[in-house]
């Protein structure tokens, strides 16, 4: 978990430059059961590739994975600084792709929720690099959780993270990132760290992430992990990877 003064800090960051918002609950669509549905057979991916490899943006802020046009479409509603979320992606991720995506059947798509100020960097570097690294970088976040969170402890990083807080816009986030240790993070993953600044210098993509948010919330999403199984949003207490595979087998995916 994020420490209670570091996430003070980094949410009066946030404030100057961008607004986000969360919204009362409400649920996606009114059905009131999962969705379930006879077996479905598996679909070839196009010729040389894997569905798992086939990553599209989408007009909602997020990025699929897999079938586009699968019958069984799962969302999740993530925060990149969520230990939930971290938890979901490190149990899910590896049998949602190889058991799921990869029959053709189901589609998965991410939508980074910023709920903290941090999410805001994170998603503008997960998508700085070609988008088929994006789950790759997803992944590499979650698989790291502990470590990524433990600069927050420190008072200097602390310090550092509130400086950023006093720069022209176009420099609040290359500094955060650097202060949080979020720019050797991805350097040692492929986005250099002049790709990395050039990307969160853009104060439009930034504000763009937090206007996801904030339609998120408006839509009813209000916590992390949220996951949505064809428009049917799942109940708290059945966000837990086994369960989620559950639900995808009745659904069809069999």
């Amino acid at each position: 978990m994020i420490a209670l003064r570091s996430r003070h800090l980094l949410l009066a960051f946030a404030a100057a430059p961008l607004a986000l918002g969360l919204a009362a609950c409400k649920k996606d669509t009114a059905e009131s059961a999962a969705p379930a549905g006879s077996a479905l057979a598996k679909i070839a991916a196009p010729a040389g590739q894997k569905w798992e490899d086939v990553i599209t943006a989408t007009a909602t802020g997020g990025m699929l994975m897999g079938n586009p046009q699968a019958k069984i479409k799962l969302v999740e509603y993530g925060s990149l600084s969520c230990p939930h979320c971290a938890r979901f992606a490190q149990e899910a991720m590896e049998p949602l792709k190889t058991e799921f995506v990869a029959s053709g059947r189901v589609s998965y798509e991410y939508r980074s929720f910023a709920i903290h100020p941090q999410d805001i960097p994170l998603t503008v570097l997960v998508r700085c690099a070609p988008k088929e690294s994006f789950f790759p970088l997803v992944e590499q976040i979650y698989g790291n959780f502990d470590a990524m969170q433990k600069p927050l402890e420190d008072p200097a990083v602390q310090k550092a993270a509130e400086a950023a807080g006093s720069l022209p816009p176009a420099q609040h986030y290359p500094a955060l990132a650097d202060a949080l240790k979020y720019t050797d993070f991805f350097a040692a993953r492929g986005v250099s760290v002049d790709q990395a600044h050039a990307c969160l210098a853009n104060i439009q993509t930034a504000t763009q992430v937090a206007n996801n948010a904030k339609t998120y919330g408006e839509a009813g999403v209000n916590q992390t992990p949220t996951l949505v199984l064809n428009g049917f949003q799942l109940p708290a207490d059945q966000s837990e990877w086994p369960k989620v595979a559950e639900a995808l087998r009745a659904a069809g995916s069999r």
